[in-house]
């Protein structure tokens, strides 16, 4: 399984999650240059085209844009929505369970 982070996903949980899983597949969206500067709709069509995972703090404007893409294409990437005020802790474990399952 393969993951994107979006722009403002929590770099803490990313490292903690590689300090677990060193093979853990995830990138960061600013490290992608097709759409390190690019909309949310764009950054979920880059990420489903590529079989992506996206995980996001961004509940208010990533569940229009999934909408979006779902009229525009019929097929969407799974999307994890984390909000930001979950401990670290459990976020990182709960998305390496996911791996796991």
């Amino acid at each position: 399984m393969k993951w994107l982070a979006d722009e403002n996903f929590d770099n803490d949980i990313i490292r903690g999650i590689l300090r677990r899983a060193p093979d853990f597949d995830i990138i960061r969206v600013q490290d992608v240059p097709q759409i390190s500067e690019e909309n949310d709709p764009a950054m979920l069509a880059w990420a489903t085209i590529n079989g992506r995972v996206l995980v996001t703090h961004d509940l208010s404007t990533m569940i229009p844009a999934m909408h979006e893409q779902l009229r525009s294409a019929l097929l969407c990437t799974p999307i994890v929505l984390v909000p930001d005020t979950l401990p670290i802790g459990p976020v990182i474990v709960e998305i390496l369970r996911r791996v796991l399952c």
